[in-house]
């Protein structure tokens, strides 16, 4: 199939953020692309990066909501299959960094909720994040058999693993990461290897520009289950990435056909990561 990653950046303007992106889809639906992927927060400027932001409750939405609303008629015009990405508000007033997940047919296969919660300097996300409690779903769409590690939760061997053993074949990865935060391509080392380690496909979709003096490098890529890249984006710059990827690939690979073969779970647990309860 073909995947498309939106690279892109979000100005002061959320509506016309809205509108960039859905014109967007229709872009990588023109080339040919059946699943997109977009970047972390995709509609707003970066937020976390303060401990205080006094608009940011304002973008907090349900899911389903106004937003999901509108990118889920839009994926059902182009029966594409969407990975998305925004701050959620659940009905007890919890919020969370979700990617929603749509069927080409506009459905909700379901939310992703980041869990591994981080907080350093450019990075304030304890302050505005609940942990996930969907744990690492995988979701059954026409396309194929597709997981989501959100940002953060892509450092994490063991929800990386999560996913494998729930049958991913494509781990779609909405980030926001900035320029030179990893040395020397260590954040790209650590999603080759999940893919080579786990037998499936990597679709990391950064996003870019620069937000309040933090500026973010895109090079958005894609892995295959051998951990070679096969497609990448620009530095800096807005734009499509556009892949053909063979899922099929996944079941020859050397993690499955091999590595896989020769686990012993009963030493180290069976790789669930299940869903979580917070109450």
């Amino acid at each position: 199939m073909r995947i498309a990653l939106i690279q892109s950046c979000a100005g002061a303007h959320r509506e016309e953020n809205l509108r960039r992106a859905l014109a967007s889809m229709g872009k990588a639906r023109d080339a040919g692309a059946q699943l997109v992927v977009f970047p972390e927060l995709a509609l707003d400027r970066f937020f976390p990066q303060y401990q205080v932001c006094g608009w940011a409750d304002s973008v907090a939405e349900p899911i389903p909501g106004p937003t999901t609303d509108r990118v889920a008629a839009r994926a059902r015009e182009l029966a594409l299959v969407t990975v998305f990405n925004l701050y959620e508000r659940d009905a007890k007033g919890r919020t969370f960094d979700s990617s929603p997940v749509f069927e080409a047919d506009g459905s909700l296969l379901g939310v992703t909720r980041m869990v591994h919660i981080t907080e350093y300097e450019g990075f304030h996300e304890q302050a505005w994040y609940h942990p996930g409690d969907t744990g690492a779903p995988v979701y059954d769409s026409s396309v194929g058999r597709i997981g989501v590690a959100i940002c953060y939760d892509r450092h994490y061997p063991e929800y990386m693993r999560a996913l494998g053993a729930a049958g991913a074949e494509l781990v779609c990865i909405p980030q926001a990461g900035t320029a030179g935060e990893w040395p020397e391509g260590m954040y790209e080392a650590e999603i080759r290897a999940a893919a080579f380690q786990n037998g499936y496909f990597t679709a990391l979709c950064n996003r870019v520009g620069e937000d309040d003096g933090l500026v973010f490098a895109g090079e958005s890529f894609v892995s295959d289950p051998e951990g070679r890249i096969v497609a990448r984006g620009a530095s800096g710059t807005e734009g499509l990435v556009v892949c053909d990827i063979d899922l099929a690939a996944c079941t020859t690979s050397t993690a499955r056909s091999l590595f896989w073969r020769d686990r012993r779970p009963g030493l180290y647990g069976d790789g669930r990561f299940d869903r979580l309860s917070e109450e």
